[in-house]
C-alpha cells in the first residue's frame, strides 16, 4: 500500500522536495535556541559580554523571520501538494467506477460510494501533505536534540531517552485498536451518507406520503451507529493519548530528578542544566507532534485503504484483442444463452434467438420473468455465463465495449436527465453533433415545439433528474437523446407503461419513428402496443414459452392469448364498456 501511496508524490516531486528542504531548515533553525541559550548562560552572561547578547538576539530575530516565510511557505504549497494529490486521486477513483461493471453499483450504495470519493479522500490529502512533513521534521528534531544533549553529558542524555522504548512501545500496543476502531466510523460515515442521499433524492415522496417521521428514523439508527463507532475510536483515541502523555510527562521528572542530582554533584553546570531543560521540551514537541500523526496516518491509511478497495476491484471485462465494429448492420443471435447473477438462481436459462436486421422483437411476460436482463446482455451490461450472443456473426465478447454502446440506444421507462439544460441532455447522445442536428433530433422526438415555448429554448435548465418536466417531455427529451446518436440497435425497455393514454399515443409516435430503419428489441407489459411487431417472443422465468406474430399467438390460444384478453377486458372495463 506504501508503494502504491507513494507514486501519487512523483507528479509534484519538485514541489515536495522544496516543502522537505524548507521543513529541514525550521528543524534546524529550531535546535538554534538551546545552543544559543548555553553559550549565554555559560559565556556570555558570566563575562559580562553584553554587546554578543544583543547581537545574538537580533541574529536569532532574523532567522526567525526566515523560518516565518519558510513555515509559510510548507503550510501553503504543502497544502496545495496534498490537493492536487487528493485531485489525482479523485480522477483515478472516478474513471474506475465508470469502468465498473452494473453489478458493482447493483451492490453498492451511491452513498457510499460518495463517501469514499469525498470524506476518505480528504483525510488521505492530510495526510499526504502533514505526513511526510512531520516525521521529517520531528525525526530531524529528535535525532538533532539527542546528539546536542550527548555532547553536554550522554549519562544523562541516555537516562533521558530510556523513555522513548516505553513511548514506542504504548504506540504499538494501542495503534491497532485505533485502525479498526477508526475503520468501522468510516463505515459508519458511509452509512449515513447513503441513508443522506437517498433521503434527499426521494423528499417528494418522503412530502406525498407524510413519511418524515420513518425517514427520520432511518437516519437516526445510522446517526446513533456513528455515534456508537465514533465513542469506540474515541476511547482508544483517549487510552492512546492519555497513556502517551503520561510517558512524556516522566521526561520532565527524569530531567528534574537526574539533572538535579548531576548539578549537585558538579557533574554539569547550571547553563548545562538549564539547556537540558530547554531542549526537553524541543524533545517533547516533536515527540507529541508525532503521537498527534499516529491519529492522522491511522485516519489517512483509512482512508487510502478504502479507496484501494474500490480501486482493486474487476473492471469491465474486455479482451485485450476486442475490434471496435465498423458497420453495424443489426442482426443479433443468442444461441443458448444462459445467465444468472449469483449461482443461486438463472434468470436467462438456454434462451435461442435469431433477430433479423430491421426487424422488431417484442419481449412480453410476467414482471420478474428476464426479459429486461435479456436486454442488457446485448450490451454487455452483464455478461452471459453460457452459449453465444453475436452481432452480425461477431461474438460481442471480440467487441470492443465502447464500439458495441455506440451502436446500441435504450430508452427505458425510468428516464435519467442529467442537470443541466434541454440541449445538454440531448447533445448527450452525440456530444459532437451540431447545434442543427440537435434540433432536428428533437423535432424527430416531438418536442420541439415545446422547446420553442420556453423563454430560453433549448438553454432553459430542467432541474435534478429534470424535475421541471412532465413524464412524458422527459421521455421524448430521452427519445430526441437517441435520435441523435441514430444506433442500428434499438432497445425499449418499457418506454411508455408509466405515462397517460394521451401522452403514450405521442410518445408512440416518436418511437415508432425511432424504430424505422433500426433492429429493435421492446419489452412491454402493455400488449396493445406491440401487436404490430414483426415477432412476438413470451418470456417467463427466464424461458421462451411461446413465440411468433400477434395473430399466430392468439390463434394458439395460449398465455399471450389470456393475457391479451385480460388486457383487452380490463381496457374496455375502464372506458366503461361492459
Amino acid at each position: 500500500m506504501l508503494k502504491r501511496f507513494a507514486a501519487y508524490y512523483k507528479p509534484h516531486l519538485l514541489m515536495f522536495s522544496l516543502d522537505m528542504a524548507a521543513s529541514l531548515t525550521v528543524s534546524l533553525i529550531g535546535m538554534l535556541y538551546p545552543i544559543m541559550t548555553r553559550t549565554m548562560l555559560n559565556d556570555l552572561i558570566p563575562n559580562r559580554q553584553y554587546k554578543m547578547i544583543v547581537v545574538i538576539g537580533l541574529a536569532l530575530l532574523c532567522v526567525y523571520a526566515i523560518r516565518m516565510a519558510l513555515q509559510y511557505f510548507i503550510q501553503y504549497q504543502g497544502h496545495v501538494v496534498g490537493v492536487k494529490m487528493q485531485a489525482h486521486m479523485r480522477t483515478d477513483l472516478f474513471r474506475k467506477l465508470e469502468s465498473l461493471p452494473y453489478s458493482y453499483y447493483d451492490n453498492n450504495e451511491t452513498g457510499k460510494i460518495m463517501s469514499r470519493m469525498t470524506n476518505d479522500l480528504f483525510e488521505v490529502s492530510e495526510l499526504a501533505h502533514h505526513g511526510p512533513e512531520n516525521l521529517f521534521i520531528c525525526s530531524v528534531m529528535v535525532v538533532g536534540s539527542f546528539t546536542y544533549l550527548c555532547t553536554i553529558d550522554w549519562i544523562l542524555t541516555l537516562i533521558i531517552f530510556a523513555c522513548v522504548p516505553i513511548l514506542v512501545s504504548v504506540s504499538l500496543i494501542l495503534r491497532k485498536k485505533m485502525r479498526d476502531a477508526f475503520m468501522e466510523s468510516r463505515k459508519s460515515i458511509a452509512e449515513i451518507n447513503s441513508a443522506l442521499e437517498s433521503s434527499i433524492s426521494g423528499i417528494r415522496v418522503t412530502k406525498a406520503f407524510t413519511n418524515f417521521d420513518a425517514e427520520s428514523k432511518k437516519f437516526e439508527r445510522g446517526n446513533h451507529m456513528y455515534v456508537e463507532a465514533r465513542r469506540k475510536s474515541y476511547r482508544y483515541m483517549a487510552q492512546f493519548h492519555s497513556s502517551t502523555a503520561f510517558v512524556t510527562d516522566i521526561f520532565n521528572v527524569i530531567v528534574l530528578i537526574a539533572g538535579g542530582l548531576f548539578l549537585y554533584g558538579g557533574r554539569i553546570t547550571f547553563g548545562d542544566y538549564s539547556t537540558f531543560v530547554v531542549s526537553i521540551n524541543l524533545f517533547i514537541g516533536p515527540v507529541m507532534t508525532l503521537i498527534g500523526f499516529v491519529e492522522q496516518y491511522q485516519n489517512g491509511t483509512t482512508g487510502f485503504a478504502r479507496f484501494l478497495e474500490v480501486m482493486d476491484e474487476e473492471p469491465e471485462f474486455e479482451k485485450p484483442d476486442a475490434k471496435p465494429m465498423a458497420k453495424v448492420e443489426g442482426n443479433i443471435v443468442f444461441d443458448h444463452v444462459s445467465f444468472s447473477y449469483d449461482e443461486s438462481k438463472e434468470v436467462v436459462h438456454d434462451i435461442s434467438l435469431n433477430i433479423q436486421k430491421g426487424q422488431k422483437l417484442a419481449l412480453v411476460g410476467p414482471s420478474g420473468g428476464g426479459k429486461t436482463t435479456l436486454c442488457h446482455l446485448i450490451p454487455r451490461f452483464y455478461n452471459y455465463d453460457e452459449g453465444k450472443l453475436s452481432i452480425d456473426g461477431v461474438d460481442i465478447n471480440d467487441i470492443t465495449l465502447e464500439s458495441l454502446r455506440r451502436n446500441i440506444g435504450i430508452v427505458q421507462q425510468d428516464v435519467f436527465l442529467f442537470d443541466g439544460t434541454i440541449g445538454e441532455n440531448i447533445m448527450y447522445g452525440r456530444p459532437d453533433a451540431t447545434y442543427e442536428e440537435m434540433v432536428e433530433a428533437a423535432k424527430r422526438a416531438n418536442i420541439d415545439e415545446y422547446v420553442a415555448t420556453l423563454p430560453n429554448g433549448y438553454d432553459t435548465q430542467i432541474g435534478e433528474r429534470g424535475v421541471k418536466l412532465s413524464g412524458g417531455q422527459k421521455q421524448r427529451l430521452s427519445i430526441a437523446r437517441v435520435f441523435l446518436k441514430d444506433p442500428a440497435i434499438l432497445i425499449l425497455d418499457e418506454a411508455t407503461s408509466a405515462l397517460d393514454n394521451t401522452t403514450e399515443i405521442l410518445i408512440q409516435e416518436a418511437l415508432d419513428e425511432l424504430c424505422k430503419g433500426r433492429t429493435t428489441l421492446v419489452v412491454a407489459h402493455r400488449l396493445s402496443t406491440v401487436r404490430n411487431a414483426d415477432r412476438i417472443v413470451v418470456v417467463s422465468r427466464g424461458k421462451i414459452i411461446e413465440e411468433g406474430t400477434h395473430d399466430a399467438l392468439i390463434a394458439e390460444n395460449g398465455v399471450y392469448a389470456k393475457l391479451y384478453s385480460l388486457q383487452f377486458r380490463e381496457g374496455e372495463s375502464n372506458l366503461g364498456i361492459e
